[in-house]
């Protein structure tokens, strides 16, 4: 089925996208896997590549592109690549930078934009609290004002680029009377007194993302440091989920294509009895069933793509793109493995790692689960 989604410049782009992933990323991949981290070297080259600056004025070092397009053709291209790269890239270019964009100061975007265009600041953003996971309304992070400053305790964990962040968007409690509008945003920098990094934490996939959790024991922060009005950082998060959802969605997709691409392929290769196993019609029939689900899911994604684009993507129609594409990329990716057979299980096939991988696209960016409790409540639930 032809995608009508992209024009010229979105495949311009594109062929840059797959370029880095090719020059980049590819030779590097056993390197990124030992050392479950992407090295600071990777990261400033994405950033000469323009793939972190697309949000970000040109101002103030980015490309000021204003089109989400152009991001969902990054999340594609890195996705095909593998799901970890992708969602480290993601939060630090996607997701990170409209919260600064959009409140900061205009000092705070002096600060902090142009090294995050360029890979130089690796940022990351904490919402999720060890004992609150999608509830982000019950978080007990908080920030006590002291003068001119605020003092932070607490603790987040499973922080994508939370072990090597340069800049991390914190959420606090400032008003524990108020609720969800007593919750306030915070950029925290790397070396501040009394804000340390547990271990980098064992995951059963994405081993190349860095994911840890993040203590804050009596953190100094000065109120410049506050992103966006007191009491406004929940409505905040809530405003800027549908990108990260939408943007969960487009990687989901286009991670589970890839694999079934290349499925197809060792379907056509692979013999037994006599004959390649995608000719016998169980394996026929369950290819046609795949191929069918990725493209119903990316016409989908592609309409909540060009909605998002145009500002008119509910948080509604984001979360009902971002559960259904988990669970489609996951039940692909699981006969995917099936088809492979015995070598599907081992990890040095990529089938094995990417099915790895998408376990997790289910609970993250708020689970499966939440995301139907916001449709069911849509529906007057």
């Amino acid at each position: 089925m032809p995608r009508n989604l992209y024009g010229p410049d979105h495949e311009a782009f594109r062929a840059v996208a797959a370029e880095f992933v090719e020059r980049s990323l590819k030779p590097r991949a056993e390197e990124m896997l030992a050392a479950k981290s992407i090295d600071r070297e990777i990261w400033r080259e994405a950033g000469k590549q323009g793939l972190f600056g697309l949000d970000i004025p040109e101002e103030f070092g980015g490309a000021g592109a204003d089109d989400y397009l152009f991001n969902a053709i990054s999340a594609e291209e890195l996705s095909k690549f593998n799901a970890a790269v992708s969602s480290c890239f993601g939060i630090h270019s996607d997701v990170c930078p409209p919260y600064i964009v959009d409140l900061g100061t205009e000092e705070q975007k002096q600060r902090w934009l142009p090294g995050m265009a360029a890979g130089e600041l690796i940022c990351a953003i904490a919402m999720t609290e060890p004992s609150g996971g999608s509830d982000l309304a019950a978080l007990k992070t908080t920030a006590v004002r002291d003068g001119d400053d605020w003092i932070l305790n607490g603790s987040k964990t499973f922080i994508t680029n939370g072990f090597q962040c340069d800049l991390v968007i914190v959420a606090a409690r400032t008003d524990p009377t108020k609720g969800p509008k007593g919750i306030t945003l915070f950029m925290l920098e790397d070396g501040m007194p009394g804000f340390t990094r547990g271990r980098k934490l064992d995951k059963v996939g994405q081993e190349e993302s860095d994911t840890a959790e993040l203590f804050f024991e009596n953190v100094r922060v000065s109120d410049a440091n506050r992103l966006g009005p007191e009491g406004m950082g929940f409505i905040a998060m809530m405003q800027r989920l549908p990108q990260e959802r939408v943007g969960a969605a487009v990687s989901n997709v286009a991670n589970a294509k890839q694999i079934l691409l290349e499925t197809i392929d060792y379907a056509k290769e692979r013999k037994a009895f006599g004959q390649p196993i995608g000719a016998f019609q169980h394996n026929k029939f369950k290819l046609a069933e795949m191929v069918t689900a990725i493209e119903v899911a990316e016409a989908y994604v592609d309409d909540c793509i060009a909605a998002h684009a145009q500002g008119k993507l509910t948080a509604v129609d984001a979360a009902k793109a971002k559960w259904w594409s988990a669970q489609v990329q996951n039940d692909v990716l699981d006969d995917c493995v099936q088809m492979f057979g015995g070598y599907g299980f081992m990890n040095e096939y990529r089938v094995a790692r990417a099915w790895r991988d998408a376990r997790v696209t289910k609970i993250w960016a708020g689970s499966n689960e939440i995301m139907k409790e916001l449709i069911g409540r849509d529906l007057g639930l």
